[in-house]
C-alpha cells in the first residue's frame, strides 16, 4: 500500500478523524506495523480530549498488536510477518542509568506510543525495535493488543508486591484494569475481594474468580474489609485517590496498597499506622516488552482474557466517547480490518 488510514485530532479540542496518511519505510532501529487491533485505555481520552497545538497531530493508541511488515537498517532479532504487540513503553534512551540496570520504564527519556510520536489508532505503525514485544501462538491479536498496557500493567503490580498464595488481595475497581487484575490475581493463587460502587458488576467478579464481593455505595468498604479479616494487598485499580485511602484501615501488618489507577488527588495516610504496622503505599506503572511477554505467556497459560467490545477503527471518536461517560465497562479494541 502506498497510504494508510489514520484517526488523528488535528485542531486543538477538535475530533477525531480519518486521514490517509503516505507509508514511509522505517528508519535505522525501528521497524514498521501492521495494525490488526489497537486498545483504548482511559489515557487515551486525554490524549484526545487535552491535546495542544505543539503536538498536533496526534493519533492516540498505545496498546497494539500487528504484524511487522517492513524493518530499518540495524534491526536483528525480527522477521517480516512477526506477531508483535506494542504498549504504553514505546522505546527509551538505552544509555541512562535507569536503562543500564534493565529499568527501561523509568528512562526519563522513555517514549510512550500516541504522546511521543504516532499511535496505534491506525492501519500501520512505526516504533523503536525496542519496543516489541512478541506476541505467543494461541493469543488472539484483539485479546493481545490490551496486554500492552492494562494486562503487563496488573500482571506485573501483583507479582512485584511481595504477597504470596493464599494471601488475601483486594482489587479495587473493575473495569478495564480491575477485571484483568481480578484474572492474574485468582491465577497466581491470590485470594481475592473485589471493591466496587454498586452491586451491578457482583456476578462478574464471581465469573472472574473473586471469592468476595463488596459494595462500596452500602458499607464502609475499609471497615468491611477488616471486619472479615483484613487483606495484604490492596490493588487500586480505581481512578479514585479518595477510595483507595478509604480501603487502608483493611491492611494487615506488612500489608501494601499499589496505586495503578490515578486522578489527580491525593492520599492521606496516617503515618502511625503505617510505621506500627511496617505497611507500604507504592506507586506502578506498565513494564517492558520483556514483561509484556511474559504477561501473554502466563495468559495463554491460564485462560486469562480481557472482555472486550470491538469497534472498527474508524468508530474510535465512539470509543473514546463510550470509555469517557463510563459506558465501557471493561476494554474497547478498535480494529483495522488487517489479517493477523
Amino acid at each position: 500500500m502506498s497510504e494508510f488510514l489514520r484517526m488523528q485530532v488535528e485542531v486543538e479540542g477538535g475530533p477525531l478523524r480519518p486521514a490517509r496518511v503516505d507509508v514511509a519505510p522505517p528508519g535505522p532501529g525501528r521497524v514498521r506495523v501492521s495494525v490488526v487491533a489497537s486498545g483504548v485505555c482511559g489515557a487515551d481520552v486525554g490524549s484526545v480530549r487535552g491535546a495542544r497545538g505543539s503536538a498536533l497531530p496526534v493519533t492516540p493508541g498505545h496498546e497494539v498488536a500487528g504484524v511487522v511488515d517492513a524493518i530499518g537498517d540495524g534491526v536483528t532479532g525480527w522477521a517480516v510477518g512477526d506477531r508483535v504487540a506494542v504498549g504504553w513503553f514505546g522505546g527509551s534512551c538505552g544509555h541512562c542509568p535507569a536503562c543500564r540496570r534493565g529499568d527501561v520504564v523509568h528512562c526519563p527519556e522513555r517514549r510512550i506510543p500516541g504522546r511521543s510520536y504516532p499511535g496505534g489508532w491506525a492501519e500501520s505503525i512505526t516504533v523503536p525495535a525496542a519496543a516489541l514485544a512478541r506476541i505467543p501462538d494461541g493469543l488472539d491479536p484483539v485479546d493481545a493488543a490490551p496486554m500492552g498496557c492494562a494486562g503487563v500493567t496488573t500482571f506485573n503490580a501483583l507479582r512485584g508486591s511481595g504477597a504470596g498464595p493464599g494471601s488475601r488481595v483486594a482489587v479495587l475497581g473493575l473495569g478495564g484494569l480491575g477485571h484483568l487484575a481480578v484474572q492474574f490475581a485468582v491465577a497466581m493463587g491470590f485470594e481475592v475481594v473485589v471493591v466496587a460502587r454498586g452491586t451491578d458488576r457482583a456476578g462478574d467478579a464471581a465469573e472472574l474468580g473473586a471469592r468476595d464481593y463488596v459494595d462500596a455505595v452500602a458499607v464502609d468498604a475499609g471497615a468491611a474489609l477488616r471486619d472479615s479479616g483484613g487483606v495484604d494487598l490492596i490493588l487500586s485499580t480505581a481512578p479514585s485517590a479518595s477510595a483507595a485511602e478509604s480501603v487502608l484501615p483493611a491492611l494487615r501488618p506488612r500489608g501494601r496498597l499499589v496505586l495503578i489507577g490515578v486522578d489527580a488527588g491525593e492520599v492521606s495516610v496516617p503515618l502511625a499506622q503505617l510505621v506500627m504496622n511496617a505497611q507500604t503505599v507504592s506507586g506502578h506503572v506498565t513494564g517492558s516488552p520483556t514483561d509484556t511477554e511474559e504477561a501473554m505467556h502466563f495468559a495463554v497459560l491460564h485462560g486469562i482474557r480481557p472482555w472486550t467490545v470491538r469497534l472498527p477503527l474508524r468508530e474510535a471518536g465512539t470509543a473514546v466517547d463510550r470509555l469517557a461517560d463510563g459506558r465501557a465497562r471493561y476494554r474497547l479494541v478498535l480494529e483495522t480490518g488487517v489479517g493477523g
